[in-house]
């Protein structure tokens, strides 16, 4: 299984040739790339065969692809996640489609994974199979007492079977970061089940939001893709002060990344 090689705890992206047509379209160039990729692992998953090294190389396949066509990605804070034994719950802001495609190949290496996602994910064509195969915890975003219940119940569940969470406590995909849409919902969890916290900083609007579809948006691969790991953070007392580092950390990096 080829991983992420990371350097002094970073990962950059190393300048490689680019194709003519890589560079006047990069997103032609992409998405064929891209429905390869989940068409070849939804037919895995379709028949229960996909495992974490699929999963991971998948996802790896990936990040390799948007790096093909010019977008240059750096991962940063590696050893917060290397440094824990424990399972913990990563809570993010979320920008993209690329974060929920991106993460296994960066977290899998030193965690077993799962997402808390949207329902209408697990339904989509072709997609649906690989998403029920990672087992996520879904949510509809209809009812906020039982979105807040199946997280709670699922997230104890999986983390003391030693699985660790991607929780992204904004509604939707934002391009710009709002502290007041970034709910308390993992540090809530977090403290229940006992586990740290670990804030995760991302940039990954190289990947534009569709006009039609959402979700196939335009590639700019001018815009640097930013990956960033928190320390740990314990939950103490009702985690308002957990939750507003978090907030911080975020909205920190994402000023270094303008």
């Amino acid at each position: 299984m080829q991983r992420l090689v990371y350097k002094n705890n970073t990962y950059k992206t190393e300048t490689e040739h680019l194709s003519i047509l890589s560079k006047i379209l990069p997103s032609w160039v992409f998405y064929p790339k891209l429905f390869l990729i989940v068409w070849k692992s939804s037919g895995i998953a379709k028949h229960s065969k996909l495992k974490i090294d699929n999963w991971h190389d998948s996802s790896l396949s990936v990040i390799r692809a948007i790096e093909s066509v010019g977008a240059k990605i750096e991962i940063t804070g590696i050893e917060n996640i290397k440094s824990l034994d424990i399972p913990c719950i990563f809570v993010a802001n979320h920008m993209s489609t690329l974060e929920t495609l991106a993460l296994p190949s960066i977290i899998l290496p030193f965690k077993k994974l799962a997402f808390v996602v949207k329902e209408e994910l697990i339904r989509y064509p072709v997609f649906k199979h690989i998403m029920r195969a990672t087992n996520p915890i879904t949510v509809g975003r209809e009812n906020p007492r039982k979105d807040f219940k199946a997280v709670m119940d699922g997230g104890i569940e999986k983390l003391n079977a030693g699985i660790s969470i991607v929780i992204f406590p904004q509604t939707t995909r934002y391009a710009d970061f709002d502290p007041k849409k970034f709910n308390t919902i993992g540090i809530k969890l977090a403290k229940k089940a006992n586990v740290p916290v670990i804030p995760m900083a991302l940039k990954t609007d190289a990947w534009g939001v569709g006009k039609h579809i959402k979700d196939l948006g335009r590639i700019d691969p001018s815009k640097k893709v930013c990956f960033a790991f928190g320390e740990p953070l314990w939950i103490k007392g009702n985690g308002g002060e957990e939750h507003q580092r978090v907030i911080e950390f975020i909205q920190n990096k994402l000023l270094q990344w303008k």
